[in-house]
């Protein structure tokens, strides 16, 4: 058998190693271009034009976004709830299309029907209801093709500004936008507490919206507003359940008070 030299043994090694060195640079230099080549084309249609942005329904938590933006990303997880005579709105908030919103638009209706932000028309019962906390989930018996819960969760802070979807007055998916202007308030005579106050303009229909913050997050359900002049009209000041007492809390009824 013939032997080869140690150190002619080392300088084929060295010789092998940087041959493979060659390769697996050339190989990971044709990754690049075809990662970019794949991006290129993923992001731009046939003529080299950037293609239009794909909605995401969950939000950046860093990230603020215009109020358009935030419509764009939080509307189609809107709906709207016609319970009897009552006229409110809801929140898609789990993937199964469970609807968080409020408790006296649902109290005692026989029927609950929904129209979700596609268009689809649906029935629905309610699964769960907290009057204490003014809240309510609903199951509905149908669901649009394409459900987009909202992300829920997020804090907020006296001055921060907020977004409030909702159907105020029957003016389906209508937007207004303010601050949030107080924390652990009360709502008239007092029946809710902890709640956030947030002047971006509410009305009868609003109760059950989401209350949103700059990041497209749900910090809060709508509930209540102040009225002073007891013409239900919206004076600068309303109420939201925040997120996490909407989300927990006591079930157990609870007084009636001024409601949207």
């Amino acid at each position: 058998m013939e032997h080869v030299p140690q150190a002619a043994g080392a300088a084929e090694a060295r010789k092998a190693v940087a041959g493979r060195a060659r390769r697996s640079v050339a190989g990971a230099g044709a990754l690049v271009v075809v990662a970019a080549l794949a991006y290129w084309l993923g992001s731009a249609d046939g003529s080299g034009q950037e293609a239009a942005p794909r909605p995401s329904p969950t939000p950046t938590p860093s990230a603020t976004l215009t109020v358009p933006d935030v419509y764009k990303r939080v509307g189609p997880s809107v709906v709207v709830i016609q319970a009897g005579k009552s006229l409110g709105t809801g929140v898609i908030a789990a993937d199964d299309g469970t609807i968080l919103t409020a408790h006296h638009v649902v109290k005692g209706a026989k029927d609950v029907n929904l129209t979700f932000a596609d268009g689809t028309k649906a029935k629905a019962v309610v699964a769960s209801s907290n009057p204490k906390r003014d809240v309510a989930t609903l199951t509905p018996a149908k669901l649009p093709e394409i459900v987009v819960p909202a992300t829920l969760g997020g804090g907020v802070a006296v001055g921060a500004p907020v977004v409030a979807i909702g159907n105020p007055l029957g003016l389906t998916y209508s937007v207004s936008t303010g601050v949030v202007s107080g924390l652990d308030r009360s709502a008239e005579q007092g029946d809710l507490s902890g709640l956030i106050q947030f002047d971006a303009s509410v009305n009868p229909g609003s109760s059950g919206g989401p209350l949103l913050d700059a990041r497209g997050l749900v910090v809060g359900i709508v509930v209540s507003i102040a009225d002073p002049g007891g013409d239900e009209a919206f004076a600068g000041i309303a109420f939201a359940v925040p997120i996490g007492a909407a989300l927990g809390g006591d079930e157990g009824d609870g007084p009636d008070g001024p409601r949207i």
